[in-house]
């Protein structure tokens, strides 16, 4: 069985609601109207029958007339007739049981009649029904003239709604059909705020994450290629070395110290690519006094700085401090970065600062976030990677920027006695 289409399943909705409107209403008017005719003749007779019993207790039975289509009988207390101006209208015994000084009604096939007690007897007045029966043929003939004619014009009408409701849904639903999976662009149609504006809207919401997260992708991997590049450019100069001299002992172990940080780093990236928070150190104690001169002296930068020592992985805060020294070259250039250490109380503060241009405040709440881009390039995976070394030696991470000073403050635990000993 074909799945109907949208507009299909309204425009049957929308009928299949206008034929039950249109059928109660017309039904509904014919009882009314029925209802009003058989109530106007059911009062009439019931006021004459009253008056004529009034006029029977008063003596004056022989000014009444039947006239007008109404027919005067008069039967004995036992249903016995006695006068019958109408032979047709003679009623059963069944319609005569019970009445009394009140009038009431009764309704028989082709005639009504109004019964109520008299000194004289049991008086019935009656009336033809035909009249009615005639006017209640043509209004059923009416009615269904008008559905035949109503129902055909509402169906069209329905249609038109119909097709104009999911007007904007179609050229949407083709719009959309017919993107490619590099077209992301937001779907370039003006449409007002109701459900098909808001799924749209979602729509376009959904396009504009997903370019996103394209975006990021491509960022990653420039990123990571950022990574490894000096770390594979140190370790084909170690293989350089040992191809000119195989005996050369350091070079080796030097070739296998970068390989295995470029293998940490490789984890790194894919456990912050996968949102991984926890990261498994190798602690050990560090002269935080030599490993930061060490990233200062392969970048070019200034350093000052105390001894103070650390329990952490060597590997690790090397990387931190690569990335930080490397934002702060990119934004001012080698002669623009100072590398900073210091004691702070129970803390080490490391402080890496630069004279570029600054950090936008916008970009600030969020500068540590995965992609956040600075002004002075990159990704932002570099900074994240570093907080998320920073937090994992028990330390934070915190920036303050203005025009011309930018200062990254790293702050890490001091080896304590008991972690020493």
């Amino acid at each position: 069985m074909l799945p109907l289409s949208f507009r299909l399943r309204l425009f049957l909705s929308f009928s299949l609601l206008w034929l039950l409107f249109l059928a109660s209403a017309l039904y509904l008017a014919g009882r009314a109207v029925e209802g009003a005719l058989r109530g106007h003749l059911e009062a009439t007779l019931l006021q004459d029958a009253r008056r004529a019993a009034e006029a029977y207790r008063l003596g004056q039975a022989g000014v009444l007339l039947t006239t007008g289509g109404v027919y005067l009988h008069l039967y004995a207390a036992d249903g016995e007739p006695l006068v019958l101006t109408q032979p047709e209208h003679r009623l059963p015994q069944g319609a005569l049981q019970g009445v009394g000084e009140t009038p009431k009604a009764v309704w028989e096939r082709g005639f009504a009649a109004a019964l109520v007690r008299t000194p004289l007897g049991l008086l019935a007045l009656t009336q033809d029904t035909a009249p009615i029966e005639l006017a209640l043929a043509a209004l059923r003939r009416a009615l269904l003239e008008a559905f035949f004619f109503l129902f055909p014009l509402g169906v069209l009408l329905v249609y038109l709604t119909a097709r104009l409701a999911a007007l904007p849904l179609e050229h949407a639903a083709r719009e959309i059909a017919g993107r490619s999976p590099e077209r992301l662009d937001p779907v370039a149609l003006s449409l007002p705020k109701d459900e098909f504006g808001g799924m749209v809207q979602a729509v376009n919401g959904l396009l504009r994450a997903l370019r996103e997260a394209k975006e990021k992708e491509r960022a990653f991997l420039a990123e990571v290629s950022h990574e490894l590049r000096t770390p594979l450019t140190v370790l084909l100069g170690h293989l350089d070395r040992l191809g000119r001299n195989p005996l050369d002992g350091e070079a080796l172990t030097s070739a296998r110290a970068t390989a295995e940080r470029m293998r940490r780093l490789v984890e790194d990236l894919l456990a912050l690519a996968r949102g991984e928070a926890e990261r498994a150190l190798n602690p050990h104690i560090v002269d935080l006094k030599a490993l930061a001169g060490e990233a200062a002296r392969e970048q070019g930068v200034a350093f000052r700085g105390e001894a103070l020592e650390v329990l952490g992985d060597p590997d690790r805060l090397l990387q931190m401090l690569r990335n930080l020294i490397a934002n702060g070259v990119r934004a001012a250039g080698q002669e623009g970065v100072e590398v900073r250490l210091l004691r702070q109380g129970d803390w080490a503060l490391l402080e890496v600062e630069d004279r570029g241009p600054g950090i936008p405040e916008d970009l600030l709440p969020r500068l540590f976030q995965r992609f956040a881009r600075g002004p002075g390039g990159g990704t932002g995976l570099g900074l994240a990677i570093a907080r998320a070394i920073a937090q994992a030696h028990g330390g934070e991470i915190a920036v303050e920027s203005r025009p011309g000073c930018t200062v990254f403050r790293v702050r890490l635990p001091l080896l304590r006695e008991e972690e020493e000993a």
